[in-house]
């Protein structure tokens, strides 16, 4: 028996490289109690992948070019190009659990907000069976993220718990909310700036149980040494804009390291030296689960 549909919810991706995580994505979709309208993918490359799996509903592709990697603006350009009333952001990493859609879809019908699903993070090779029975025994929680509600919703005070890998919300607040911050290149704080101004036009953040995604592993950076030029831009853009800093446990881990002089009360980072290449090479760990 076919599932139902969510007519209004589309479920958008972003995407450069990565095209198994990409199919194992489009796995889960297909697998949806509740599918959702549409799937956008905004491709951060010229050409999209091919060989790619039936996820249970209408594709959409558009492509966002940019060499420094455009996450606002993929976003934004998923955004635009999107029928639904309830926008569900998945990152290209993320298999989402049979449930997820159906969780958004009734989240935003019940409450109008920032919805924010449960991650579990994988171990190498669990990708490879996107089957929910046995992700869900592999995957593990971020141990600095708080535990989902059981069941319907909970009010999160802090916008700030919003994270690129799995959130929704309504199109009009998307739109109302301004987008994200095109400003903010490469890698880190678009996300943050966006959830406090979100906050600041009065919509509410919640969790959301039965939302679960499956982060689907890759090597890491401990601290993301490779990301330490835009991480240091976002946030000033960030400070300047909000009065505070964002991403300061990866500041701080900066700082450890010798690279910047900076604190929470600083008005500014200071730039003492950039990391070498064999510090960037030996911050990588390939079994980590996050950063």
């Amino acid at each position: 028996m076919p599932a139902e549909t969510a007519a209004g919810t589309s479920v958008l991706t972003l995407v450069r490289g990565r095209a198994d995580r990409l199919r194992n994505l489009m796995v889960g979709l297909a697998r949806q109690t509740v599918r959702p309208r549409e799937m956008v993918i905004a491709w951060m490359q010229p050409e999209p992948a091919s060989g790619l799996p039936d996820p249970g509903c209408p594709v959409r592709h558009i492509h966002v070019p940019g060499e420094a990697l455009p996450l606002a603006a993929a976003r934004n350009r998923a955004a635009e190009a999107a029928g639904g009333d309830c926008l569900v952001f998945l990152d290209v990493d993320c298999i989402p659990s049979p449930t997820l859609v159906a969780a958004y879809a009734r989240a935003a019908a019940t409450e109008r907000g920032l919805f924010l699903g449960e991650v579990l993070y994988l171990p190498p090779g669990a990708g490879e069976d996107p089957d929910p029975a046995t992700l869900d025994r592999l995957g593990i929680a971020h141990p600095a993220r708080p535990a989902v509600p059981e069941s319907g919703l909970r009010r999160e005070p802090d916008p700030g718990q919003l994270w690129g890998l799995s959130f929704a919300l309504p199109a009009a607040a998307w739109r109302g909310g301004g987008g994200m911050d095109e400003g903010f290149t490469g890698y880190g704080g678009e996300e943050t700036d966006f959830a406090a101004r979100l906050a600041a036009t009065g919509l509410p953040t919640f969790w959301v149980a039965g939302a679960r995604a499956y982060h689907q592993h890759h090597p890491v950076h401990v601290p993301p040494l490779q990301h330490f030029r835009p991480i240091l831009a976002n946030a000033a853009r960030f400070r300047a804009r909000h009065g505070r800093w964002c991403m300061t446990y990866w500041l701080g881990q900066f700082r450890e390291a010798g690279l910047i002089a900076w604190d929470e009360h600083a008005p500014a980072i200071r730039l003492l030296r950039p990391p070498t290449a064999p510090e960037i090479a030996a911050a990588l760990r390939p079994d980590a689960p996050f950063s």
